[in-house]
C-alpha cells in the first residue's frame, strides 16, 4: 500500500494509547514517510516524530482524530475486571468515535491477547471457537466485537506474551535458582517483531485479514526456555522434578507468515540470547 494520499500528502496514522508498543510502531511508520500521532494521557514521554495528542480516552474531551492509519494499543491501569471495562471497552469505544468523526480509516489493527482462548489446550489458530469462562478475556473478546463493528475491515491481532526489555522476570528467576513450570507449554512474541507485524499489517500491498494470531515461530515448553537462558548465563540449570506429559497451548502464526511478515526473533533462542547481550 502507498504511503501517500491521493492529494500526495503523507498519511497520517493514529495511535490510541501510545505506550512502548505503540511507538515502536509509531517509529516504523515514520521512518516510512507516514504522519503519525500519538494519542495516551501524558505525551511528555513520546518520541518528537510522534505527535502528541494528550486525551484521557476514559473520561476528558477527545478531539476529532483523522487517520488513514488506526493503531488501537491499550493498557489498563487496574488488572481487575472493572479496569479492563474501562480500558478496552469504554476507552476504545470513545476513541473509535473521535477517529470515526472524521473519517474512517484505511486500515486499522486492533491489538488484543491470546489470553481470549482461555482454558483451551493443543494447537490453536484463528479457526480455533473461543469462549472464554473468565471475566477479563470475555471482555476482550468484547472489544474486538466493538472495534469490528465500527470498522468490518478492520484486523484484529492477538498478541501472545510479549518479552524483549532488559531485566526480565524470567532471567531474574532463572538467576534465583526458580523452576517455573517446566512442563508447560509457553507462547510469545519480541517487543521488536510484534510492533513489525502491526506496521507490517498497516502497509502491506494486500487487504489484511480481520484475524491473525501474533506470535513466533516455535511454542516452547517452558523449561527448555529455562535452561537455554541458565546455559547462556553460564549459571546452574533449576532443578526439573520429572517431565510430565506437557500441558497448556501451542499458538501457530501459519496465517501470519504467509502475509510475508518477516521476524526479528522467530524462537525464543534468538530472543533471549539477544536481551541477555544487551543486559551484558
Amino acid at each position: 500500500m502507498t504511503t501517500d494520499r491521493p492529494d500526495s500528502s503523507p498519511l497520517r496514522a493514529v495511535l490510541l494509547g501510545c505506550g512502548d508498543l505503540g511507538i515502536r510502531v509509531g517509529t516504523a511508520l515514520h521512518a516510512k514517510g507516514v504522519d503519525v500521532t500519538g494519542v495516551r494521557r501524558t505525551v511528555a514521554a513520546l518520541p518528537p516524530h510522534i505527535r502528541g495528542v494528550a486525551a484521557d480516552l476514559v473520561a476528558g474531551a477527545v478531539p476529532d482524530l483523522p487517520a488513514d492509519l488506526l493503531v488501537i494499543t491499550m493498557t489498563p491501569d487496574r488488572r481487575d475486571p472493572a479496569g479492563y471495562r474501562t480500558t478496552y471497552v469504554e476507552a476504545v469505544r470513545r476513541g473509535l468515535d473521535a477517529v470515526l468523526r472524521a473519517g474512517t480509516p484505511r486500515r486499522a489493527v486492533l491489538v488484543s491477547s491470546t489470553s481470549v482462548y482461555g482454558d483451551l489446550e493443543g494447537e490453536l489458530d484463528e479457526t480455533t471457537a473461543v469462549a472464554p469462562q473468565a471475566d477479563r478475556p470475555q471482555i476482550l473478546l468484547e472489544s474486538e466485537a466493538l472495534f469490528h463493528a465500527a470498522l468490518p475491515h478492520g484486523t484484529v491481532l492477538r498478541l501472545s506474551g510479549l518479552y524483549g526489555r532488559p531485566g526480565s522476570r524470567l532471567v531474574q528467576r532463572v538467576q534465583a535458582g526458580d523452576n517455573p513450570d517446566p512442563g508447560r507449554w509457553t507462547n510469545r512474541i519480541h517487543r521488536e517483531d510484534a510492533a513489525a507485524v502491526i506496521t507490517h499489517l498497516l502497509t502491506m500491498a494486500a487487504d489484511p485479514a480481520d484475524l491473525y494470531v501474533g506470535t513466533d515461530d516455535e511454542p516452547a515448553l517452558a523449561g527448555d526456555v529455562r535452561d537455554l537462558v541458565a546455559d547462556e548465563l553460564g549459571v546452574p540449570r533449576p532443578e526439573s522434578t520429572g517431565m510430565l506429559e506437557p500441558t497448556g497451548r501451542r499458538l501457530l502464526n501459519a496465517r501470519l507468515r504467509a502475509t510475508g511478515v518477516e521476524l526479528r526473533y522467530p524462537t525464543y533462542r534468538e530472543g533471549y540470547r539477544a536481551i541477555l547481550r544487551q543486559q551484558g
